[in-house]
């Protein structure tokens, strides 16, 4: 029950990203929504604690800033994998 709630707030998430940033955008079915919010899940927990013990002392350095470093990392990855497995989401960039 707390994955799938996790995983619904996180597809909202990205929604609300695709109507507001611009440069993020969805073409798809609303259903593949939730696909590409288990990818960015599975990024999260399986990248980004490798990306930040890799990166810590440039976390350090900056006082936590280069979180946000990390974060557009893991949307890039989530953006390439997306278009790998056709689903249409797409980041431009930084």
């Amino acid at each position: 029950m707390r994955f799938l709630l996790r995983l619904l707030i996180n597809a909202a998430a990205l929604w609300v990203a695709t109507r507001v940033v611009p440069g993020v955008t969805f073409a798809g079915e609303p259903v593949y929504l939730i696909v590409v919010a288990l990818v960015f899940g599975l990024l999260n927990a399986l990248v980004r604690p490798i990306l930040t013990l890799l990166t810590c002392p440039l976390l350090i350095l900056t006082l936590g800033l280069f979180t946000f470093v990390i974060n557009a990392v893991i949307l890039l990855l989530t953006s390439a994998l997306s278009e790998k497995l056709g689903i249409g989401f797409h980041v431009s960039g930084f």
